[in-house]
């Protein structure tokens, strides 16, 4: 029944744009959910109030991020009687990441809001944040304002963002909101996969855009609690990824070699003083663990500067297909 319903609702707007002009959509709305069915006709009229109160075209396109309940059964039910509507399922859980790359890909409009149902943020204020890209900003980034949240989520939220702002000189007060709107050219200039979807906001403003942020109303509701330390350890892995990416993609050896050249050095000055203490006969110098903690350092020192001598080999090679620059305009 819901393939030929789908089927159905194909053809009619097939049809529609044989015989009639359908403008493009001024706003695409990206929203990424993993099981919210009881959240999502709500949204979804929040939503759509949100955006005919400014009389603008619009579509939204709704990402099933490979849920388990009745999400996308729900999502069947709305797209069949809006055409303003996508819906689109994952066939399984691959992170918001992918979720938003899907839906990037099949949105039409210049400006792009994206929000993933996990936030619950008040729809209307959503127009702060527009209006702040119009007045000359490439990507609004929403601060959570008030937050609604568990203290647990906010407490590792504010070490997080803490810790990313003074990484990344970006002063920001929730990179990893999960609600932003931006200009279409932003997304498509950088590459987001894994868990980066957190640290856009810094790999835009890599690229040179500008980036800001605005508070947005959180709703009251249910949260998911971070409380397993594998998601902490997977956030300290995501910083050092970004940092990473974003100072030393087209220059590895700066960063190994720097912690390869300290290492080195630190072995290296060990083993010195342990070769004079032996030679100049002051004490034996083969069972003392200072000997092996020398050796170590050098072994991983040395270690480090080969690793940075191959990625600069690798980035050598393939230089012409890496691109880090972004132009804004070209006259003339």
């Amino acid at each position: 029944m819901n393939l030929q319903s789908t089927a159905t609702k194909m053809i009619i707007q097939e049809n529609l744009l044989e015989n009639i002009h359908v403008p493009k959509p001024k706003i695409s709305i990206i929203v990424t959910l993993n099981n919210h069915e009881n959240d999502i006709e709500e949204l979804y009229h929040s939503l759509v109030n949100f955006v005919e109160r400014d009389e603008k075209q619009f579509q939204i396109i709704f990402v099933d991020d490979g849920s388990t309940d009745n999400t996308y059964d729900r999502l069947v039910k709305i797209t069949e009687n809006d055409l303003r509507v996508t819906s689109i399922r994952m066939r399984s859980t691959f992170g918001e990441a992918s979720a938003l790359d899907a839906g990037l890909k099949h949105s039409a409009a210049e400006i792009i809001i994206y929000l993933t149902a996990r936030v619950r943020v008040n729809p209307p204020e959503l127009s702060k944040l527009i209006s702040k890209l119009e007045d000359g900003n490439d990507l609004v980034i929403g601060w959570r304002y008030p937050r609604r949240d568990a203290k647990l989520n906010q407490i590792i939220s504010k070490v997080f963002n803490s810790i990313t702002k003074k990484l990344s000189k970006l002063n920001l007060h929730d990179i990893n909101s999960g609600v932003l709107v931006t200009k279409r050219e932003v997304l498509e200039n950088i590459d987001v996969y894994g868990d980066l979807n957190n640290f856009i906001p810094i790999l835009a403003a890599r690229q040179g855009y500008k980036v800001t942020e605005e508070k947005i109303e959180q709703l009251h509701g249910e949260f998911r609690k971070s409380k397993y330390f594998k998601e902490y350890l997977q956030r300290f892995l995501d910083i050092i990824t970004v940092l990473f990416l974003t100072n030393y993609s087209k220059k590895p050896i700066h960063f190994l070699g720097f912690f390869g050249a300290v290492f080195t050095l630190i072995g290296a000055v060990i083993e010195i003083y342990l070769f004079v203490y032996r030679i100049l006969a002051l004490g034996p110098i083969a069972g003392r663990p200072l000997l092996l903690l020398g050796a170590l350092f050098l072994v991983i020192g040395i270690q480090l500067i080969s690793i940075g001598l191959l990625g600069e080999m690798i980035i050598f090679t393939h230089a012409k297909d890496i691109k880090e620059y972004n132009i804004e305009e070209i006259i003339g």
